[in-house]
């Protein structure tokens, strides 16, 4: 058994540190604020994949923080990113009527669970 020990350490993925982006997005007069918070991401993956939107005609900026700041109207609490093993809580500001759309999509595709602040 102590011979197995330390290889399972090393296959199995390690908790996330305490890691999240602030994206911004900005086009045709709209302007939209979302935050990820990386569950179990990894570290490299988050940065320069998930937190490196590509949104056509959109001015993109990304802010990394340790936690998403408060203020969120919605949590999308553990989506699904990805893949079953990639979770992460996607944090919603701005206009909160859009919650009526982005909490069943949180539920139903993203597998994740919605809450309100």
């Amino acid at each position: 058994m102590r011979q197995i020990l330390p290889f399972l350490l090393a296959v199995l993925p390690l908790p996330a540190l305490a890691e999240a982006c602030v994206v911004h997005s900005q086009g045709q007069g709209v302007a939209v604020q979302v935050c990820q918070q990386n569950v179990s991401i990894p570290k490299g993956l988050f940065r320069d994949g998930f937190c490196q939107p590509k949104l056509k005609d959109q001015e993109i900026k990304v802010e990394f923080v340790e936690q998403c700041p408060e203020g969120a109207y919605g949590i999308c609490s553990g989506a699904q990113a990805g893949g079953p093993a990639y979770r992460q809580d996607i944090h919603y500001y701005g206009v909160s009527s859009d919650a009526r759309f982005l909490k069943p999509f949180c539920e139903g595709q993203s597998g994740g669970a919605w809450r309100t602040p």
